[in-house]
């Protein structure tokens, strides 16, 4: 089976949404500061995005481990067990840094001011999607997962 990251990067429409408005960027994996875990388990810096951030790889089991998201600002959090969920994310919620409560109404609302800069997102994602192979789950349903990873102890 071919590795997602690998497929992100030959399939140039899925990339250019990851890209934006995803904001997630494959050559972007080194992180402006040092982060580590209190477990000690390693991270691997795979993507970043726009405003410093990075996502990481915790500890092994490559794109099927738990993906750690540390901002610039020091902050950090889980965001998904596996690279197809972090996809997904990104897919679906793109906003999903500027949800506070990450409640599927907040997401709506932040979705309108996307779709009135883009009124294709919808069309985008889709393509996206279909190009990498997967299904896409509603937001509420992505939300609701953000928020139960973000829970899990690192």
């Amino acid at each position: 089976m071919e590795s997602l990251i690998a497929a992100v990067r030959e399939q140039e429409e899925a990339a250019r949404f990851l890209a934006w408005p995803g904001d997630f960027d494959l050559d972007r994996g080194d992180h402006v500061e040092e982060v580590h875990l209190a477990s000690g388990a390693a991270l691997e810096g795979f993507a970043g995005d726009g405003a410093g951030g990075t996502f990481f790889f915790c500890g092994e089991g490559g794109e099927e481990c738990s993906i750690l998201y540390a901002d610039s600002e020091g902050g950090a959090a889980l965001v998904a067990i596996g690279l197809a969920e972090l996809v997904r994310l990104l897919l679906v919620v793109p906003w999903w840094r500027d949800c506070q409560a990450f409640t599927d109404e907040e997401s709506r609302e932040l979705e309108a001011e996307y779709l009135e800069d883009m009124p294709d997102l919808a069309a985008r994602r889709d393509r996206a999607a279909a190009a990498l192979g997967l299904g896409l789950p509603g937001q509420a349903e992505v939300l609701a997962r953000l928020r139960e990873v973000g829970l899990d102890p690192l």
